[in-house]
């Protein structure tokens, strides 16, 4: 659902933040923009999900407003500073100096200010491959960084458990990288976790950021409960 009414759908049914998911299905750059100034206007955090660490719109999601984003496939300490230097503004990175902004009200402001407001959004490193695990403590070290989120059914994939996410090895990588984050003062959060193992692979270890579902199960999910409802009361 890219579209600006989508977040004013999250915010009332009580979420704490949306992402807007540009790496799977059709949502693009123009759809993050109304997502997040509906988002910015309400006092709601969107955040931009992109393809990768060589996405062409890191920096340009924050330009529209995004409160961060979230970049899946950081496989490397170096990918890693890629990223950095693409979205923080210099002498951290190289992100250049955009116009009126979103964030900023469109309000013409001095460079300096304008950096100070910009500057804020958040930039999430997804670990979500075996390369990653290994790499994770190099990738935490990374300065510019705000957080580590683990992608849980990549990850699986990536390490030889596709569609095992409690067997025990990937209760160790989550402990690995939750350790990881903390050390390095990062934020830690968690996508695609069922409901069974929240408390284990993800509160127990100090997330703050718990991506709980989408829309499509949402939609799916409360639309099969509602019909297996009706249908048991029609056959009785």
């Amino acid at each position: 659902m890219g579209r600006a009414e989508a977040i004013l759908l999250a915010r009332g049914a009580g979420f704490d933040f949306a992402v807007m998911d540009m790496e799977h299905g059709p949502i693009g750059l123009a759809d993050l923009g109304q997502a997040a100034a509906a988002g910015l206007a309400a006092g709601f955090p969107v955040y931009a999900r992109v393809t990768g660490p060589g996405s062409p719109d890191l920096a340009r999601t924050l330009d529209c407003g995004a409160a961060g984003v979230i970049v899946p496939h950081v496989d490397s300490a170096d990918q890693a500073r890629a990223v950095v230097r693409a979205c923080r503004f210099a002498p951290v990175g190289r992100r250049a100096l955009p116009g009126p902004l979103p964030v900023a009200a469109y309000v013409p402001l001095p460079a300096a200010d304008l950096v100070a407001r910009a500057g804020q959004g958040q930039v999430i490193a997804m670990i979500e491959s075996a390369e990653a695990l290994a790499a994770v403590e190099e990738i935490a070290a990374v300065p510019g960084l705000d957080a580590l989120i683990i992608g849980t059914n990549d990850l699986a994939d990536g390490i030889g458990l596709r569609g095992q996410i409690g067997h025990p090895d990937m209760l160790a990588a989550f402990q690995r990288i939750a350790a990881a984050a903390k050390a390095h003062g990062l934020g830690f959060g968690v996508m695609g976790l069922p409901p069974g193992l929240v408390q284990s692979h993800a509160l127990a270890l100090g997330a703050q950021m718990l991506v709980a579902t989408n829309e499509t199960n949402l939609i799916v999910e409360g639309g099969a409960s509602v019909l297996a409802g009706l249908r048991r009361r029609a056959a009785s």
